[in-house]
């Protein structure tokens, strides 16, 4: 279920860093938008007391910590051994968000239920959250394969839940949309290069659910190696 201390420093800090790769666009943006500078912004997250009011707040805790460690528990550390034997690992990489995609239709009924906004758009909100993610969920499912632990994919949930979907949009509109872009493109171009070496099962020791496979007779798992 991906819990052992055997590699859980890389296995920590290799995925995160491979998710923030990804996001070097959103994160170039934030910056820009940001009124603070870089040493006051450091001072904000490092200031014991704005993490006491962090852990004092229920929706931060709920998006931050419960939901990213719950949700990868039950879609990666149970779902995923569970599935692989029976489809092997690739089906199951895809298999499993489906059911992590499914999951977040709960928000359906709370927007039709407070007229948030028309039908149409509810279902049609509803169909992107469900394709960014399905998307999301096969991403962890590889990090979970592929590092052996459950903590490399719940610290990307909760960073990414943090970020949220990548505003495009207002960056084609940015004053400063040219490097902005340029780091949209940099950062995707750098996590597709980096994606299998950061992610290497070397770096990680063994891999329970590519043990649980050798011993159900399945020697061909490309994801192990």
């Amino acid at each position: 279920m991906g819990f052992r201390l055997e590699g859980i420093f890389p296995a920590a800090l290799l995925p995160l860093l491979l998710t923030m790769i990804l996001f070097l666009g959103p994160l170039m943006q934030l910056s820009m938008d940001c009124p603070c500078d870089l040493a006051d912004g450091l001072k904000v997250v490092l200031a014991p007391r704005s993490w006491a009011r962090c852990l004092m707040d229920m929706r931060w805790l709920r998006n931050q910590v419960i939901a990213p460690l719950t949700e990868e528990l039950v879609f990666r550390a149970c779902m995923l051994p569970m599935l692989a034997p029976c489809t092997g690992l690739g089906p199951a990489v895809f298999t499993c968000p489906l059911f992590f995609g499914v999951a977040h239709f709960h928000h359906i009924f709370e927007q039709l239920r407070f007229r948030q906004s028309s039908v149409g758009s509810i279902f049609l909100s509803a169909a992107f959250q469900f394709s960014y993610t399905a998307v999301f969920g096969a991403y962890t499912a590889f990090l979970f394969i592929r590092t052996g632990h459950l903590i490399g994919p719940v610290l990307c949930h909760s960073f990414c839940n943090y970020m949220g979907f990548p505003a495009v949009c207002a960056a084609l509109e940015h004053p400063q949309r040219r490097p902005l872009l340029a780091g949209y493109a940099l950062g995707v171009g750098l996590f597709l290069l980096l994606l299998q070496p950061l992610t290497d099962p070397k770096l990680y020791g063994s891999l329970p659910l590519c043990v649980l496979l050798e011993q159900a007779g399945d020697s061909e798992a490309p994801l192990c190696s």
